[in-house]
């Protein structure tokens, strides 16, 4: 008799795809394991946003968790089992790519939060553009309580909330709750349980009907300046919208504007 194959589970791929109205939403799917970012994790969401980023039809994405977490960052199992320079090395480039890859495609990314968030997964949240979060969703960056200070998730968390919030968070790794989440700026609301997807699919919708070149122009842009000294990101900002304003979206946006009518967009 043959040896049995693996399971349904272990063969189930870790990200779910799911399309509906120019809103593809990606699912983090490990929830027994916490959708903690395994190396196999982390290259499939990567895959799956360069697909989206290529696909005209959709305008957002939405990444969410299945289970009882949102994301509990690296998979230290997976970690400990592959202990070595290389594997660590392997992992922490391929989290920065996805992180990259978050930043770059054209389309907004919001993370949909109902539960718990740590390390990585906190990390994932700080990178998206927009972040909305369940009442009983928390939010930690931990590695110091085991000897591993979170010094990849610092740099997006470090970008997304004011320094001295994100140093109480990566120097106690004590977890915040979703309203201190909001009040420091590392997530844009918090809403009862029963309201997320309302909420997260009501953003999506209203963002969805906008031009997609423009949103695209504009998270490119957000991105550029905040890096830049004040005087260059205003050169560099009124370069963008003399470009944006020779576009035919931009056309058709103002004469809708002053036609008083809905624009059509075309994406160019």
């Amino acid at each position: 008799m043959s040896a049995p194959g693996p399971s349904a589970a272990a063969q189930a791929p870790p990200v779910r795809r799911e399309d509906r109205d120019g809103v593809a939403t990606l699912t983090l799917d490990r929830p027994a394991a916490r959708n903690a970012l395994s190396l196999a994790t982390m290259r499939a969401l990567t895959a799956e946003l360069e697909a989206v980023s290529a696909d005209p039809a959709v305008r957002v994405v939405v990444v969410a968790g299945a289970g009882p977490a949102f994301c509990a960052g690296h998979d230290l199992k997976e970690m400990r089992a592959n202990a070595g320079e290389a594997f660590f090395a392997e992992t922490f480039r391929t989290c920065a790519t996805l992180m990259l890859t978050i930043r770059r495609i054209r389309q907004p990314v919001i993370a949909r939060v109902h539960a718990m968030a740590t390390a990585a997964g906190c990390q994932l949240v700080a990178t998206c553009d927009l972040a909305y979060a369940a009442e009983g969703a928390r939010f930690a960056t931990p590695g110091v309580n085991i000897g591993l200070f979170c010094s990849t998730p610092m740099v997006a968390l470090s970008r997304a909330v004011g320094r001295k919030a994100a140093m109480e968070m990566l120097l106690t790794g004590d977890a915040i709750d979703a309203a201190e989440a909001v009040r420091i700026g590392l997530v844009n609301r918090v809403v009862p349980a029963d309201r997320l997807d309302e909420t997260v699919y009501g953003v999506a919708a209203r963002i969805a009907a906008k031009s997609p070149l423009t949103l695209a122009i504009g998270k490119e842009a957000f991105d550029r300046q905040i890096e830049l000294p004040i005087e260059d990101a205003y050169t560099y900002a009124s370069e963008v919208m003399t470009r944006n304003m020779l576009a035919r979206d931009a056309e058709e946006g103002i004469d809708a504007f002053l036609d008083k009518r809905t624009p059509v967009w075309c994406g160019r």
